[in-house]
Protein backbone atom coordinates (compact mmCIF):
# COMPACT_ATOMS: atom_id res chain seq x y z
CA UNK A 1 0.00 0.00 0.00
CA UNK A 2 1.53 3.19 -0.66
CA UNK A 3 1.40 6.37 1.66
CA UNK A 4 1.39 9.84 0.26
CA UNK A 5 3.26 12.70 1.73
CA UNK A 6 1.50 15.49 2.66
CA UNK A 7 3.66 18.82 1.64
CA UNK A 8 5.14 20.46 5.25
CA UNK A 9 2.06 22.94 6.24
CA UNK A 10 2.47 26.87 5.17
CA UNK A 11 4.21 27.96 8.80
CA UNK A 12 6.52 24.50 9.06
CA UNK A 13 9.88 25.81 7.81
CA UNK A 14 10.70 22.30 6.73
CA UNK A 15 11.40 22.85 2.79
CA UNK A 16 9.12 22.50 0.06
CA UNK A 17 9.46 21.92 -3.64
CA UNK A 18 8.15 25.41 -4.31
CA UNK A 19 10.18 26.42 -2.47
CA UNK A 20 13.60 26.00 -4.20
CA UNK A 21 12.98 28.95 -6.80
CA UNK A 22 11.95 31.37 -4.54
CA UNK A 23 15.37 30.57 -2.55
CA UNK A 24 16.81 31.43 -5.56
CA UNK A 25 15.67 34.51 -6.58
CA UNK A 26 15.68 35.36 -3.33
CA UNK A 27 18.84 34.33 -1.89
CA UNK A 28 21.70 37.36 -0.96
CA UNK A 29 24.75 38.15 -3.47
CA UNK A 30 26.68 39.71 -0.50
CA UNK A 31 27.31 39.70 3.33
CA UNK A 32 25.68 43.22 3.50
CA UNK A 33 21.83 41.54 1.77
CA UNK A 34 22.39 38.57 4.34
CA UNK A 35 20.36 39.91 7.41
CA UNK A 36 21.36 38.98 11.09
CA UNK A 37 23.46 36.39 12.21
CA UNK A 38 25.75 38.99 13.10
CA UNK A 39 28.36 37.42 15.28
CA UNK A 40 28.53 34.21 12.50
CA UNK A 41 29.01 36.46 9.65
CA UNK A 42 31.84 38.78 11.39
CA UNK A 43 33.25 35.26 12.25
CA UNK A 44 33.49 33.43 8.64
CA UNK A 45 34.49 37.05 6.97
CA UNK A 46 37.42 36.66 9.47
CA UNK A 47 37.85 32.85 8.39
CA UNK A 48 37.29 33.71 4.66
CA UNK A 49 40.02 36.75 5.11
CA UNK A 50 42.44 34.43 7.04
CA UNK A 51 42.21 31.67 4.42
CA UNK A 52 42.88 34.31 1.31
CA UNK A 53 45.81 35.88 3.03
CA UNK A 54 47.29 32.03 3.11
CA UNK A 55 45.85 31.70 -0.58
CA UNK A 56 44.25 28.02 1.02
CA UNK A 57 40.94 26.32 1.38
CA UNK A 58 39.28 28.02 4.21
CA UNK A 59 38.39 24.74 6.71
CA UNK A 60 35.45 22.82 6.62
CA UNK A 61 32.56 24.50 8.43
CA UNK A 62 29.52 22.44 9.92
CA UNK A 63 26.25 24.47 9.76
CA UNK A 64 23.70 23.55 12.12
CA UNK A 65 20.43 24.63 13.47
CA UNK A 66 16.62 24.50 12.75
CA UNK A 67 15.42 24.41 9.45
CA UNK A 68 14.65 27.44 7.24
CA UNK A 69 17.59 29.99 9.02
CA UNK A 70 19.67 30.46 6.14
CA UNK A 71 22.43 27.46 6.09
CA UNK A 72 22.21 26.91 2.40
CA UNK A 73 22.22 30.65 1.59
CA UNK A 74 25.46 30.25 3.60
CA UNK A 75 27.09 27.88 1.70
CA UNK A 76 26.51 29.83 -1.56
CA UNK A 77 27.88 32.95 -0.10
CA UNK A 78 30.98 31.53 0.71
CA UNK A 79 31.54 30.09 -3.02
CA UNK A 80 30.77 33.25 -4.26
CA UNK A 81 33.01 35.02 -1.90
CA UNK A 82 35.65 32.95 -2.26
CA UNK A 83 35.01 32.51 -6.22
CA UNK A 84 34.75 28.84 -5.61
CA UNK A 85 32.66 26.44 -7.25
CA UNK A 86 29.70 24.96 -5.04
CA UNK A 87 28.95 21.31 -5.81
CA UNK A 88 25.73 20.74 -3.89
CA UNK A 89 24.34 17.35 -2.18
CA UNK A 90 22.80 15.79 0.60
CA UNK A 91 23.05 13.16 2.86
CA UNK A 92 20.12 10.87 2.10
CA UNK A 93 21.70 11.45 -1.62
CA UNK A 94 24.59 9.35 -1.06
CA UNK A 95 23.82 5.98 -0.66
CA UNK A 96 27.06 4.05 -1.33
CA UNK A 97 31.06 4.19 -0.93
CA UNK A 98 31.15 4.73 -4.69
CA UNK A 99 28.55 7.76 -4.95
CA UNK A 100 30.62 9.83 -2.28
CA UNK A 101 33.90 8.41 -4.81
CA UNK A 102 32.63 9.91 -7.42
CA UNK A 103 31.52 13.31 -6.02
CA UNK A 104 34.78 13.25 -4.55
CA UNK A 105 37.28 12.40 -7.41
CA UNK A 106 35.14 15.13 -9.64
CA UNK A 107 35.91 17.87 -7.53
CA UNK A 108 38.63 20.53 -8.49
CA UNK A 109 40.68 22.38 -6.55
CA UNK A 110 39.49 25.15 -4.64
CA UNK A 111 35.77 23.90 -4.81
CA UNK A 112 33.07 23.81 -2.01
CA UNK A 113 31.53 20.79 -1.66
CA UNK A 114 27.64 21.26 0.56
CA UNK A 115 26.06 18.19 1.69
CA UNK A 116 22.45 19.18 3.35
CA UNK A 117 20.77 16.77 5.64
CA UNK A 118 24.43 15.69 7.19
CA UNK A 119 23.28 13.80 9.91
CA UNK A 120 21.29 11.23 7.59
CA UNK A 121 24.48 9.81 6.01
CA UNK A 122 25.14 6.16 7.09
CA UNK A 123 28.32 5.52 9.07
CA UNK A 124 30.20 4.02 6.71
CA UNK A 125 29.70 7.01 4.60
CA UNK A 126 31.01 9.41 7.42
CA UNK A 127 34.31 6.96 7.43
CA UNK A 128 35.09 7.41 3.97
CA UNK A 129 35.00 11.22 4.69
CA UNK A 130 37.54 10.81 7.68
CA UNK A 131 40.78 10.91 5.55
CA UNK A 132 39.09 12.91 2.74
CA UNK A 133 38.74 15.84 5.09
CA UNK A 134 41.67 15.10 7.01
CA UNK A 135 44.28 14.59 4.79
CA UNK A 136 42.92 14.69 1.33
CA UNK A 137 42.80 10.66 0.26
CA UNK A 138 40.55 8.47 -0.31
CA UNK A 139 40.83 5.20 0.31
CA UNK A 140 39.09 2.49 -2.03
CA UNK A 141 38.70 -1.36 -1.21
CA UNK A 142 38.68 -3.26 -4.72
CA UNK A 143 37.57 -6.79 -4.21
CA UNK A 144 36.69 -9.34 -1.37
CA UNK A 145 38.59 -11.57 0.89
CA UNK A 146 41.87 -12.58 1.05
CA UNK A 147 42.18 -10.87 -2.50
CA UNK A 148 40.91 -7.65 -1.42
CA UNK A 149 43.44 -4.58 -1.78
CA UNK A 150 43.07 -0.93 -0.82
CA UNK A 151 43.90 2.22 -3.50
CA UNK A 152 44.38 5.51 -2.24
CA UNK A 153 43.28 8.24 -4.40
CA UNK A 154 44.50 11.96 -3.83
CA UNK A 155 41.38 14.67 -3.45
CA UNK A 156 42.54 18.25 -4.72
CA UNK A 157 42.24 20.95 -2.10
CA UNK A 158 38.74 21.38 -1.01
CA UNK A 159 36.24 22.48 1.55
CA UNK A 160 33.50 20.60 3.07
CA UNK A 161 30.36 22.75 4.22
CA UNK A 162 27.88 20.59 6.08
CA UNK A 163 24.77 21.58 7.45
CA UNK A 164 22.32 19.44 9.87
CA UNK A 165 19.46 20.49 11.80
CA UNK A 166 20.30 17.30 14.32
CA UNK A 167 24.10 18.25 15.59
CA UNK A 168 23.87 14.88 17.87
CA UNK A 169 23.51 12.52 15.38
CA UNK A 170 26.54 13.21 13.86
CA UNK A 171 29.41 10.95 15.44
CA UNK A 172 31.96 11.96 17.10
CA UNK A 173 34.62 11.87 15.03
CA UNK A 174 33.22 13.49 11.93
CA UNK A 175 32.21 17.03 14.17
CA UNK A 176 35.92 17.04 15.44
CA UNK A 177 37.28 17.53 11.66
CA UNK A 178 35.47 20.36 11.11
CA UNK A 179 37.41 23.69 11.32
CA UNK A 180 34.66 25.69 12.62
CA UNK A 181 31.08 24.97 13.76
CA UNK A 182 28.64 27.47 13.90
CA UNK A 183 25.00 27.65 15.06
CA UNK A 184 22.26 29.30 13.45
CA UNK A 185 19.44 30.46 15.64
CA UNK A 186 16.63 32.02 15.54
CA UNK A 187 15.66 35.79 14.13
CA UNK A 188 14.56 38.62 15.22
CA UNK A 189 11.11 40.40 14.22
CA UNK A 190 13.11 43.24 13.51
CA UNK A 191 15.30 41.13 11.47
CA UNK A 192 12.44 39.33 9.75
CA UNK A 193 11.08 42.38 8.52
CA UNK A 194 14.10 43.69 7.12
CA UNK A 195 14.14 40.45 5.14
CA UNK A 196 10.54 40.66 4.30
CA UNK A 197 11.22 44.25 2.91
CA UNK A 198 13.89 43.45 0.74
CA UNK A 199 11.66 40.25 -0.40
CA UNK A 200 8.82 42.44 -1.19
CA UNK A 201 11.17 44.73 -3.29
CA UNK A 202 12.87 41.84 -5.46
CA UNK A 203 9.55 40.04 -6.01
CA UNK A 204 8.04 43.47 -7.01
CA UNK A 205 5.39 43.32 -4.06
CA UNK A 206 3.79 46.45 -3.26
CA UNK A 207 3.11 46.08 0.53
CA UNK A 208 2.94 48.09 3.39
CA UNK A 209 5.12 47.93 6.44
CA UNK A 210 2.39 47.25 8.77
CA UNK A 211 1.25 44.76 6.61
CA UNK A 212 4.62 43.32 6.80
CA UNK A 213 5.27 43.79 10.37
CA UNK A 214 2.00 41.19 10.50
CA UNK A 215 3.87 38.68 8.27
CA UNK A 216 6.67 39.20 10.64
CA UNK A 217 5.08 38.11 13.63
CA UNK A 218 3.53 35.03 12.11
CA UNK A 219 6.74 33.85 10.49
CA UNK A 220 8.26 31.53 13.70
CA UNK A 221 11.15 34.31 13.49
CA UNK A 222 12.35 32.03 10.21
CA UNK A 223 12.91 33.51 6.56
CA UNK A 224 11.77 30.45 5.18
CA UNK A 225 8.66 30.91 6.67
CA UNK A 226 8.30 34.72 6.19
CA UNK A 227 9.04 34.43 2.62
CA UNK A 228 6.73 31.30 2.00
CA UNK A 229 3.81 33.47 3.58
CA UNK A 230 4.86 36.70 1.88
CA UNK A 231 3.74 35.12 -1.30
CA UNK A 232 0.39 33.08 -0.07
CA UNK A 233 -0.30 37.05 1.13
CA UNK A 234 0.04 38.61 -2.19
CA UNK A 235 -1.56 35.84 -3.67
CA UNK A 236 -4.92 36.97 -1.81
CA UNK A 237 -4.16 40.30 -2.50
CA UNK A 238 -4.27 40.01 -5.77
CA UNK A 239 -7.09 37.38 -6.30
CA UNK A 240 -9.01 40.21 -3.33
CA UNK A 241 -7.83 43.21 -3.41
CA UNK A 242 -6.32 45.92 -5.20
CA UNK A 243 -3.03 43.84 -5.75
CA UNK A 244 -1.38 45.83 -2.80
CA UNK A 245 -0.52 43.70 0.14
CA UNK A 246 -2.41 45.91 3.14
CA UNK A 247 -3.15 44.73 6.92
CA UNK A 248 -6.53 43.52 6.22
CA UNK A 249 -5.02 41.57 3.09
CA UNK A 250 -2.43 40.20 5.62
CA UNK A 251 -4.36 39.41 8.46
CA UNK A 252 -6.98 37.77 6.25
CA UNK A 253 -4.67 35.72 4.47
CA UNK A 254 -3.07 34.45 7.52
CA UNK A 255 -6.90 33.24 8.59
CA UNK A 256 -7.26 31.39 6.01
CA UNK A 257 -3.90 29.64 6.46
CA UNK A 258 -4.61 29.11 10.14
CA UNK A 259 -2.16 30.67 11.46
CA UNK A 260 -2.27 33.16 14.28
CA UNK A 261 -0.36 36.06 15.29
CA UNK A 262 2.64 34.26 16.66
CA UNK A 263 2.67 32.01 13.44
CA UNK A 264 1.08 28.83 15.56
CA UNK A 265 -0.80 26.31 13.07
CA UNK A 266 -3.21 24.03 13.62
CA UNK A 267 -0.15 21.17 14.39
CA UNK A 268 1.26 23.67 16.80
CA UNK A 269 -2.31 23.79 18.71
CA UNK A 270 -3.01 20.52 18.58
CA UNK A 271 0.01 19.30 20.17
CA UNK A 272 -0.43 21.90 23.23
CA UNK A 273 -4.09 21.21 23.74
CA UNK A 274 -3.08 17.62 23.78
CA UNK A 275 -0.35 18.36 26.34
CA UNK A 276 -2.64 20.65 28.32
CA UNK A 277 -6.31 18.76 28.01
CA UNK A 278 -5.23 14.95 27.65
CA UNK A 279 -1.78 14.95 30.08
CA UNK A 280 -2.90 18.37 32.48
CA UNK A 281 0.15 20.29 31.06
CA UNK A 282 2.23 17.32 31.74
CA UNK A 283 5.11 16.36 31.98
CA UNK A 284 4.49 13.86 28.90
CA UNK A 285 7.02 11.93 26.82
CA UNK A 286 7.58 12.02 23.32
CA UNK A 287 6.29 8.89 22.07
CA UNK A 288 3.24 9.38 23.99
CA UNK A 289 2.65 13.00 22.33
CA UNK A 290 3.34 11.65 19.19
CA UNK A 291 1.10 8.81 19.45
CA UNK A 292 -1.68 11.05 20.92
CA UNK A 293 -1.08 13.67 18.20
CA UNK A 294 -0.54 11.08 15.10
CA UNK A 295 2.85 12.91 14.44
CA UNK A 296 5.59 11.18 13.75
CA UNK A 297 8.62 12.10 16.80
CA UNK A 298 11.53 13.35 14.97
CA UNK A 299 8.51 16.15 13.41
CA UNK A 300 7.48 16.91 16.62
CA UNK A 301 10.89 17.17 18.23
CA UNK A 302 12.31 19.22 15.04
CA UNK A 303 9.84 20.95 13.51
CA UNK A 304 7.18 22.11 15.95
CA UNK A 305 9.30 21.78 19.59
CA UNK A 306 11.98 24.43 18.78
CA UNK A 307 9.64 27.34 18.14
CA UNK A 308 7.04 26.33 20.81
CA UNK A 309 9.90 26.24 23.24
CA UNK A 310 11.35 29.18 22.13
CA UNK A 311 8.50 31.12 22.63
CA UNK A 312 7.90 29.86 26.07
CA UNK A 313 5.03 27.78 25.28
CA UNK A 314 6.55 24.10 25.79
CA UNK A 315 9.20 23.18 28.53
CA UNK A 316 11.71 20.03 28.01
CA UNK A 317 11.76 18.57 31.30
CA UNK A 318 13.55 14.94 32.22
CA UNK A 319 10.38 13.31 32.88
CA UNK A 320 9.24 14.95 29.63
CA UNK A 321 7.43 17.82 27.82
CA UNK A 322 4.99 20.12 30.02
CA UNK A 323 3.13 23.02 28.79
CA UNK A 324 3.91 26.77 30.43
CA UNK A 325 1.36 29.19 32.02
CA UNK A 326 1.49 31.28 28.78
CA UNK A 327 0.35 28.44 26.77
CA UNK A 328 -2.43 27.65 29.18
CA UNK A 329 -3.22 31.40 28.59
CA UNK A 330 -2.96 31.54 24.50
CA UNK A 331 -5.19 28.56 24.12
CA UNK A 332 -7.88 30.23 26.09
CA UNK A 333 -8.20 26.92 28.86
CA UNK A 334 -7.80 28.18 32.87
CA UNK A 335 -5.18 26.16 33.86
CA UNK A 336 -5.76 24.13 37.71
CA UNK A 337 -4.36 25.19 40.44
CA UNK A 338 -1.83 23.67 42.35
CA UNK A 339 -2.73 21.45 45.06
CA UNK A 340 -1.56 22.84 48.72
CA UNK A 341 1.01 20.80 50.65
CA UNK A 342 -0.32 19.05 53.67
CA UNK A 343 0.60 20.60 56.67
CA UNK A 344 2.56 18.77 59.03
Amino acid sequence: MSTVNNPPAPASPAARPDDAALDQALRPKSWDEFIGQAALKENLRILIAAAKQRNEPIEHVLLYGPPGLGKTSLAHLIAREINANIRITSGPAIERVGDLASILTNLLPGDILFIDEAHRMNKLIEEVLYPAMESRSLDIIIGKGPSARTIQLELPPFTLIAATTRLGMLSGPLRSRFGVTFRLDFYTTDDIGKILARSAALLDIAADAEALGIIAGASRMTPRVANRLLKRARDYAAVHGSGRLTTDAARTALHLLEIDELGLEPTDRRILETVVTKFRGGPVGLAALAAATAEEEDTIEEVYEPYLMRIGFLERTARGRMATAVAWQHLGIPMPEQPRLMES
